[in-house]
């Protein structure tokens, strides 16, 4: 065993400056000469005797770089943990809860306002072609949507919220 260690030992100068000029990063190739001298060690029997050790083991780093170049390129690019701005999805329950939420308000909404919001919000008609819809007047469609809409947010927000803003009061 140390004849093997005696004739590597020489070699892992050279053979980390071709894993640094096959990987282009210092540690990955770092892990790269490990791993090559470990096949190496464990493989020593395996090599011909009359063959060069230095290209042999050379072709084992070789070998194990292009592996790990190609596993690479099929996982992709690798981001440390720190680098990653939002690991995972965004949760989508919250989203859910909040459309049960909204619909379970229109629900509670008089037909009148219902009727009113959905075409000019959902439907995107404009007033105008709301009030013919519906068979009113434009003023109706406004008054309706906009007691619809405070109705609808003080149900999303709850009653504590439409506490804090004022009403408008009418001076003339």
């Amino acid at each position: 065993m140390t004849d093997t260690v005696q004739s590597l030992e020489p070699m892992i100068p050279a053979l980390r400056r071709y894993a640094r000029a096959l990987l282009r990063d210092r540690s990955a190739a770092d892990d790269l000469v490990q791993d090559g001298l470990e096949r190496a060690l464990s493989r020593w029997h395996l090599r011909r005797a009359e063959g060069n050790a230095r290209a042999w083991v050379f072709a084992i780093l070789h070998n194990l770089a292009i592996n790990r170049l190609r596993q690479g390129a099929r996982r992709g690019p690798h981001l440390p943990l720190e680098e990653v701005a939002e690991p995972g999805m965004p949760p989508v329950q919250d989203d859910a809860l909040r459309h049960r939420d909204l619909l379970r308000a229109l629900d509670t909404l008089p037909e009148d306002q219902r009727s009113v919001l959905l075409l000019v919000s959902v439907e995107d008609l404009s007033y105008a072609e709301a009030a013919a819809a519906l068979g009113v007047p434009v003023g109706t469609v406004m008054s309706r949507l906009a007691r619809g809409r405070e109705r609808l947010r003080q149900a999303m927000e709850g009653e504590a919220a439409s506490a804090e803003v004022p009403h408008l009061r009418r001076v003339k």
